[in-house]
């Protein structure tokens, strides 16, 4: 595996605006392409490049091919006259049209932005320099620093007092996403907690996204779309042939009595979303125990705090929305050897996430095992929804890490319930 393969061009498709000429600059072999109208995403386009670059009627053309029933849908939900065609020239909201965007909403609820970082100083100004482009105000930020190697971010963010917004700084004493974002807790002053990690972008209309989805929804937990920030690399492609981390661009509600959407439900919980887009009504969270100590990467068990979140939302009576206006880019790791590590802890992660629901909640055994055969085919099966895009050429040796990791997250898991065992649940109010 040498980490050389034709880059993808990755970015975003305005359909508000004339649409460009699209240029491979000499080195890209293919687009991927998140269209967005109106402040809204509808989806994304693949297209191949390497050519001449392809002039703006072609790009309407293939646009309209792949999008062109959720374009329609879109004006006419906007008081538009659907197009028969995508313009060039784009489609512009007209001073009558009822959709201006994302509609403000009246008193927007204040929104805590927690993001965990260690040792990645420049990752993390590089999360919130995105951070201050938000075109949502109502919001604070905690960065919580889970048991560095140093004091550069500490030094380097008491050095930055140009932010536009308030920021806090937590150090947590001990490693461990799950634990770090528990010590967030106390310094959030938001009715909604947002959580991201410091290898992402946000997109400027992500909190409003999220404030439109609580308010209009109810839901305990919303988390969003996720989608790749670069894809430069084979092991970056790699990842996307893995399945990624989007979810689908259609709104998506979750709830304990819903009929079953899927023969694993709920327990299939990386199809609610990713921790690293993820947001809580606060108090809700509190009075849940916030996250399982034991879980995250930095722990034994490698993962599984997000998981067992959203199933324990799911199973105690909330309701999880996944809302894909919610929009953060993820930089996925360039190399190989990152890949195989992060294949072992996908699958200790998720290991650790069923015997950690176990662990809380005894009866949860039963429905796991008459899930059992439905599950096998899940993991391995060549044509289910987790290996279909990965095909013949995927490597097998990644195939079996991940595996070899959800055998041996039972194990991480009860090591990390040790090695953690003075940490319990939040209580109301943050403490422990």
């Amino acid at each position: 595996m040498t980490g050389l393969a034709p880059p993808v061009l990755v970015g975003n498709l305005n359909l508000d605006l004339p649409l460009p000429e699209l240029d491979s600059e000499g080195r890209y072999q293919g687009a991927r392409l998140l269209v967005w109208l109106h402040g809204r995403p509808l989806g994304e386009i693949a297209l191949p490049l390497g050519g001449p670059p392809v002039p703006a009627r072609r790009l309407a053309d293939e646009v309209w091919s792949v999008l062109g029933e959720r374009i329609a849908k879109h004006c006419a939900d906007d008081g538009i006259s659907p197009p028969g065609s995508l313009p060039v020239t784009g489609i512009a909201l007209p001073e009558q049209g009822r959709c201006a965007g994302r509609r403000m909403l009246a008193g927007e609820p204040k929104i805590t932005v927690v993001i965990a970082t260690r040792d990645r100083t420049d990752s993390l100004l590089r999360c919130l320099a995105s951070i201050s482009r938000l075109s949502y105000r109502a919001f604070d930020v905690v960065v919580v620093d889970s048991a560095p190697a140093s004091d550069l971010t500490a030094r380097t963010l008491a050095g930055r007092q140009d932010w536009p917004f308030p920021l806090r700084y937590v150090r947590a004493a001990r490693p461990g996403l799950a634990l770090a974002h528990n010590e967030a807790m106390p310094a959030v002053t938001g009715e909604i907690v947002a959580f991201t990690d410091d290898d992402v972008e946000v997109d400027t209309e992500w909190l409003s996204a999220y404030a439109e989805a609580f308010t209009e929804t109810g839901a305990a937990c919303v988390t969003g779309l996720i989608l790749p920030a670069e894809l430069e690399t084979e092991a970056q492609l790699l990842v996307e042939r893995s399945g990624g981390f989007a979810r689908g661009f259609t709104q998506r509600t979750f709830t304990r009595d819903m009929p079953a959407p899927d023969p694993l439900f709920p327990f299939t919980a990386g199809r609610f979303g990713s921790g690293a887009n993820m947001a809580f009504r606060t108090d809700w969270l509190l009075t849940h125990g916030g996250f399982d100590p034991a879980t995250g990467a930095g722990t034994p068990a490698k993962g599984g705090d997000d998981l067992i979140a959203f199933l324990r939302t799911i199973v105690d009576g909330g309701t999880l929305v996944y809302e894909p206006g919610a929009v953060v880019r993820h930089w996925h790791r360039r190399g190989y050897e990152g890949m195989r590590r992060q294949a072992f802890g996908y699958g200790m992660g998720l290991g650790a996430y069923l015997t950690a629901a176990v662990w809380r909640r005894p009866v949860l055994l039963a429905a796991m095992l008459r899930r059992a055969w439905p599950a096998a085919v899940h993991m391995l099966g060549s044509h289910s929804e987790k290996n279909s895009n990965r095909g013949e050429s995927f490597p097998r040796e990644l195939v079996l890490r991940e595996l070899a990791g959800v055998v041996a997250g039972p194990f991480g898991y009860a090591r990390s319930r040790w090695r953690y065992r003075g940490h319990r649940l939040l209580q109301p109010g943050g403490h422990r």
